[in-house]
């Protein structure tokens, strides 16, 4: 049996989560690849090389989560990376509609929650795992939350939420949960962004890869820590 860590990764088949999919695998891990389309899912993996494999697996989606999980099988690494961003950055939380919250927070929170349960519980049995969202400046109460992009903004304060419930539930167990402030990545998301989504995956890898007794907990960009 090999002894080759596993690694998930959500949202996995385009931008940001193809290029850590990529920076993994560039560091000897065998990794997953997610999408909501299996096809796409696959077509990724293929692309990317021998030690990646595709599946579908939809975060908003009991059914879809509980699938990827039985056909994957243990995961050493999670990366959280699925989310979306359905505003234009010139919205305001007294005009938001609350249905744009809701899909926001069904992918970006709940989403994540959901496939944090279906696979970090046997990170915990098998005594070491790594766990880390992708989360955003514009969800910190040290910058001050973005009111251009509520929903979104929300989303990333409740996922950095989650990364320190999670971390605190599993601490001295081997598992160690860090969200990972990419900064402004240019992805089909993002075109703007200053960062190039492989520069972005080097940090979240780092994380992902952290070494046993590291920091868990924390909301990080490279070796810095950020304020919550």
């Amino acid at each position: 049996m090999s002894d080759q860590r596993v690694a998930l990764v959500t949202g996995a088949n385009r931008g940001l989560g193809r290029a850590v999919a990529a920076e993994l695998l560039g560091r000897g891990l065998r990794v997953v690849v997610t999408a909501r389309d299996a096809g796409a899912a696959a077509a990724t993996a293929r692309e990317l090389g021998p030690d990646a494999e595709g599946f579908a697996l939809d975060v908003t989606d009991p059914r879809s989560v509980g699938l990827a999980r039985d056909a994957v099988g243990p995961v050493d690494v999670l990366v959280g990376n699925a989310g979306v961003l359905l505003e234009d950055g010139a919205g305001d939380p007294l005009s938001v509609p609350v249905e744009v919250v809701e899909r926001t927070l069904a992918v970006n929170l709940l989403g994540s929650w959901r496939v944090a349960q279906a696979f970090v519980p046997g990170m915990v049995e098998r005594g070491w795992g790594r766990v880390v969202f992708v989360s955003s400046g514009t969800g910190s109460f040290s910058n001050g939350l973005f009111t251009g992009s509520p929903a979104y903004a929300v989303s990333k304060a409740g996922l950095n939420g989650l990364t320190q419930m999670l971390a605190a539930a599993t601490e001295g167990t081997g598992v160690l949960v860090n969200a990972v402030n990419p900064g402004p990545t240019r992805t089909r998301m993002m075109p703007q962004g200053r960062r190039s989504a492989e520069e972005a995956a080097v940090d979240v890898a780092d994380a992902a890869l952290l070494p046993d007794g590291g920091p868990t907990g924390t909301f990080r960009r490279g070796e810095q820590v950020l304020g919550w």
